[in-house]
């Protein structure tokens, strides 16, 4: 299918992770964030490279102790992508990573301190040119804001971050994004929904604390997706209880599935049932763990049966339709060759790959041309 997006996306000021841009119309950035022990530094230099190989734009890595940010100087000079250093508690933190390269600063209003603390990291942010999210989240809303409204809600999210807002806009401080993130999808969704009307800048969306890897991403995408169809959103993570690595599929999946950004196959298969001529399931679980290095957007269908195959084939760039005695490979909506059930996912690797070579060809012939 080649529809295009129907999703208008709402405007915001742009900034810049890093050589990320962030707003301003820009591709909406996917990140994750590690979990191994920062001090470790050659456990976290491979995550954060296991995370970029997987498609990420940006990392963010807790600092929580200047020990670990000490550790955070030695990360950075091993990775070259956009690193956030996240800080709890001690300004001091920020402070002491901003002068080991960091490309964005997360703080949290609700345990940062008083505004003098505040002033200091935007004072050295502003000197360095490093930007900053405001990170507001359920559960570690300001003592009198939870004195005020009994418990986090939407309206409670959005005063808190109004109250940095106001401070920034006071500092003359405006080279920020923000994220009103709960575990609670109904809570985050009203906050960003009430914040994205009343501010041009840029939203990192997340629902936090989604869960494991099957409940989080469920979460996630119904959290995420409603923001995403109304626009909002310059940045997301996606939230689990799992590898991070994870996390930046689900959102490229997200982010594919509504046409918002393309990275890699995008697979249409049927669920299987008593008709198909080859093991569905089987296949899929093949082809995608083979296939994960394909970076160049496609369309893969794979169907079991003539019911829907040659329909879906016709408008993907490689089809895979089930058949007797022999299944019929498409491409380009045509049909290409036959192959048996026993070859059946080395035939269609080949024809696959052979596709995003060409593909990729093509896309550097029209980068070239422009």
């Amino acid at each position: 299918m080649h529809f295009e997006s129907p999703i208008k996306r709402r405007q915001s000021r742009q900034i810049m992770v890093g050589d990320v841009p962030v707003g301003g119309g820009a591709p909406i950035s996917v990140q994750s964030m590690t979990n191994t022990e920062t001090c470790d530094v050659d456990a976290t230099v491979a995550q954060i490279r296991a995370i970029a190989d997987a498609g990420a734009d940006i990392v963010r890595v807790s600092v929580p102790s200047m020990d670990a940010a000490e550790a955070f100087k030695r990360i950075r000079e091993e990775v070259s992508i956009p690193l956030v250093a996240d800080i709890h508690f001690d300004y001091k933190i920020a402070l002491k990573v901003a002068e080991y390269g960091v490309d964005c600063l997360r703080i949290n209003p609700g345990n940062i301190g008083n505004k003098d603390r505040v002033r200091a990291v935007v004072d050295c942010a502003r000197d360095k040119n490093i930007p900053i999210r405001i990170g507001v989240n359920a559960g570690s809303l300001e003592k009198d804001l939870q004195k005020k409204y009994g418990e986090p809600t939407p309206d409670a999210l959005v005063e808190s971050a109004f109250r940095q807002i106001q401070y920034f806009d006071e500092l003359d401080f405006h080279e920020y994004k923000l994220s009103l993130k709960a575990s609670d999808i109904f809570m985050t969704v009203e906050a960003y929904r009430k914040i994205a009307s009343q501010i041009d800048n840029p939203l990192h969306l997340g629902i936090t604390e989604a869960g494991g890897l099957r409940s989080g991403t469920v979460k996630s995408s119904i959290g995420l997706g409603l923001l995403l169809m109304d626009g909002i959103g310059d940045t997301l993570r996606v939230s689990l209880a799992a590898d991070p690595v994870q996390e930046i599929k689900v959102g490229w999946d997200m982010l594919r599935s509504l046409k918002l950004r393309s990275r890699g196959i995008n697979f249409i298969a049927c669920p299987s049932c008593s008709r198909q001529n080859f093991d569905v399931i089987k296949t899929m679980n093949e082809l995608e763990e083979r296939l994960e290095d394909v970076t160049i957007p496609m369309d893969v269908a794979v169907i079991g049966c003539i019911v829907n195959g040659p329909g879906e084939a016709k408008e993907a760039d490689i089809g895979l339709t089930g058949g007797t005695p022999n299944n019929l490979i498409y491409q380009d909506g045509k049909p290409d060759s036959k192959t048996k059930n026993v070859s059946l996912v080395d035939d269609l690797e080949k024809k696959i790959r052979e596709k995003a070579v060409l593909k990729e060809q093509e896309m550097a012939n029209i980068i070239v041309k422009n």
